[in-house]
């Protein structure tokens, strides 16, 4: 590894290791998040254009650095900003965040991943690159996936930036509106698992099978006899 990716992941150490050493993750919880809504709505009032800055640069950073409380700070995007407008916000702050987190991944390893396995990840590669959008919305609809592992295995990959990013900001929308929805009630949340329930998720899951509905109708084609 040269000089300057050991640069990045210097740096990228120390912010992380700077959020655990201050306990930065102490104010990103559901019970921080209750307590302190109406100063963050009062301060968006009196500063709004500042708030909204804040927001989307935390956001951004937690995603690029794959650190923890991205659930709280969608709560509080819609506890904030409403549900519109935190929908905005966060799937700026998000996608922005998790094209960084990716460009990283590439940068420092991929090259790496590819010299090292190209031949075994020929197949991968190819699909990856014509029909990487499905793919890439079905890990973000289905929740089994993290959010972050998708970042950083993406970025070893040969998909496109385009897709990645595009497939990011669409398919991470309809998970995050039901955070979103939750924060603008979030007096009547106790824990984080009331966000989300089995039913929800279930629905996401088939959503997220319907975005791979044109891949396997690709390989029918191809198929002996298919049409």
């Amino acid at each position: 590894m040269n000089r300057k990716k050991l640069w990045v992941v210097a740096v990228i150490g120390v912010l992380a290791a700077l959020f655990f050493y201050f306990d930065l993750g102490k104010y990103l919880t559901l019970a921080s998040l209750k307590s302190n809504r109406d100063v963050l709505v009062g301060f968006h009032v009196r500063h709004q254009f500042a708030m909204i800055a804040i927001f989307i640069i935390v956001y951004i950073a937690q995603t690029a650095l794959s650190l923890p409380g991205a659930g709280i700070l969608s709560l509080a995007s819609g506890a904030i900003f409403g549900v519109v407008m935190g929908t905005l916000y966060v799937n700026i702050g998000a996608t922005v965040g998790a094209t960084l987190a990716f460009l990283v991944a590439r940068y420092l390893f991929r090259d790496v991943i590819q010299n090292k396995f190209g031949s075994r990840l020929e197949k991968i590669n190819r699909e990856l690159e014509t029909r990487g959008f499905n793919y890439l919305l079905f890990l973000r609809l289905v929740p089994l996936f993290p959010f972050f592992l998708i970042n950083l295995g993406a970025g070893l990959t040969k998909i496109p930036l385009r897709t990645f990013f595009i497939g990011t900001m669409l398919g991470i929308i309809p998970g995050s509106f039901v955070f979103y929805n939750a924060g603008a009630s979030l007096a009547t949340i106790t824990t984080m698992s009331e966000v989300a329930s089995p039913r929800v998720l279930g629905s996401f899951a088939l959503l997220g099978l319907f975005a791979l509905v044109p891949v396997f109708y690709q390989k029918f084609k191809r198929k002996p006899g298919g049409a």
